[in-house]
């Protein structure tokens, strides 16, 4: 094992969707089928794709802004519902899990800080076997949603790592500005949801483009 000291970093945290799991384009179409569904106007691709990683209820809200509150129940059962019918039909990003081996084997603690709810992430993690991997997790609907510096900041506590060694990995600017919120370093992914232009005044160490980047860049520098 690498020795410990020529770590920058112990713990590395990771979004989840568009990060890890291939589901932005999913659910973008859920988003937009649960606002149609009750009543609202269809949000475009873009707008669904930029409230990935906020908690479910203010992604909903601020991607139907005709639909009234009291539908908001019915809008996140309806999306739900969508997710629900093709959970099954995305994956992990090819080189995921030899990536997390790579880094825990580096002696990296590796943890997850997702929008998704707890539920939603547990049954994630069952489906593709990948529960053992982490160390610890957080989602929006137990701390609260991005860019809110709660989740990273228990992730921190519980595993007892300072914010100078905590390293935050995801594809929005939620995810680099929960970073910079949480006083820890980031890095950006470009396969995801946001445009990888709009990182910059965010300032990610780096903006990877693929997965085997991201591992390159990760076992070279973090």
């Amino acid at each position: 094992m690498t020795d410990p000291r020529a770590r920058r970093f112990d713990l590395i945290a990771f979004d989840w969707d568009g990060t890890l799991y291939d589901s932005t384009q999913l659910i973008v179409r859920c988003i937009q089928a649960a606002v149609v569904d009750v009543g609202g106007a269809r949000p475009s691709e873009s707008d669904a794709a930029w409230v990935i990683g906020l908690g479910l209820a203010e992604a909903l809200a601020k991607a139907a802004p005709d639909v009234p509150r009291e539908k908001y129940p019915e809008l996140g059962a309806r999306y739900r519902y969508h997710y629900l019918q093709h959970q099954d039909d995305v994956v992990l990003f090819d080189g995921v899990l030899p990536m997390l081996d790579a880094l825990r084997a580096r002696g990296h603690l590796l943890a997850v800080a997702t929008g998704k709810s707890r539920r939603g992430l547990n049954e994630a993690l069952a489906t593709v076997a990948l529960r053992d991997r982490f160390d610890a997790s957080r989602t929006a609907d137990e701390t609260f949603g991005k860019p809110h510096p709660r989740m990273l900041l228990e992730l921190m506590d519980e595993l007892d790592v300072p914010p100078e060694r905590t390293l935050m990995i995801g594809d929005t600017t939620h995810d680099l500005q929960l970073a910079i919120n949480a006083g820890c370093a980031s890095v950006g992914v470009s396969y995801g949801a946001h445009e990888p232009d709009t990182f910059e005044p965010l300032s990610p160490l780096h903006v990877a483009h693929s997965v085997s980047g991201l591992a390159q860049w990760l076992l070279g520098n973090a």
